[in-house]
């Protein structure tokens, strides 16, 4: 009788409409996924919502940036006149941070002018510095999207307004503590971080049920992958050492990063 390979075991911390979809990938990837999330997404709604969307409908805006599918999604939750506002978005020059928000965009009927090559707030800013000089660039995104993006735009001579659509905020309950069990327990053979605040989250859940040099020491024992540089740096603030960092910022190319490490 053939012995059955240990599948390894990979921690999936995303917000629960991202669950479903990243363990089904990661089970047909030859991973064993463990996903809690450690992090959620809530709609919120600032005082420069209703700027955004009169300078929109109102063809000010040179420029709309789109940096998640959540940014997009909870735009339209709080318009009324959702074909009327998708209209006037596809008279402005819409750019995407990556391919998972423009298929959600395009899927949505907005055109998308363009994306960067590198799915970053840097490769944002370098992917229209040359072209944005003198223009209005609107932006919709999280309450805890990088300043990088704002500042390095505004640094290229675009007027820059920003809204934030949505806000994370940390889950808490027997499902997270059953989760840090696990790690403490040592049944975790990767971690897949893909954004800071879901970092920070996982160490507060982890320290208050054990000592953060154990949970360092736990995780310096496996194989933490991180989706880009700021949260690589976030990681590694808490002197954990990165095994992976993809040169593509998606959940996938985590993944296959992963898989060719441990080949």
């Amino acid at each position: 009788m053939e012995e059955q390979i240990k599948k390894p075991v990979l921690a999936i911390m995303r917000p629960k409409r991202y669950l479903k979809d990243s363990v089904e990938l990661a089970e047909s990837m030859g991973f064993e996924p463990l996903a809690v999330p450690m992090i959620e997404l809530a709609d919120m709604k600032d005082e420069y919502f209703d700027g955004f969307v009169e300078r929109v409908m109102s063809e000010v805006s040179d420029y709309v940036i789109f940096t998640s599918a959540n940014g997009i999604d909870y735009t339209l939750k709080k318009i009324d006149n959702k074909a009327g506002f998708i209209d006037a978005l596809n008279a402005t020059k819409v750019i995407a941070i990556g391919p998972t928000t423009r298929k959600a965009l395009e899927e949505t009927g907005i055109n998308v002018l363009g994306m960067p090559g590198i799915y970053s707030s840097e490769g944002l800013v370098d992917f229209l510095c040359p072209e944005i000089k003198g223009k209005v660039i609107d932006t919709a995104r999280s309450f805890f999207g990088s300043t990088l993006l704002i500042e390095g735009l505004k640094d290229c001579g675009a007027e820059v307004h920003e809204t934030n659509v949505y806000t994370l905020t940390k889950p808490e309950g027997n499902e997270q503590e059953e989760f840090i069990r696990r790690v403490l327990a040592g049944e975790i053979d990767i971690f897949a971080f893909t954004s800071s605040m879901m970092v920070r989250n996982f160490f507060e859940h982890a320290v208050d049920q054990s000592s953060k040099k154990d949970v360092i020491d736990i995780m310096n024992n496996s194989i933490v992958a991180a989706i880009g540089i700021p949260t690589a740096q976030t990681i590694e603030s808490y002197g954990v050492h990165v095994s992976v960092t993809p040169g593509k910022f998606t959940f996938e190319d985590i993944l296959k990063k992963i898989q060719e490490l441990l080949n």
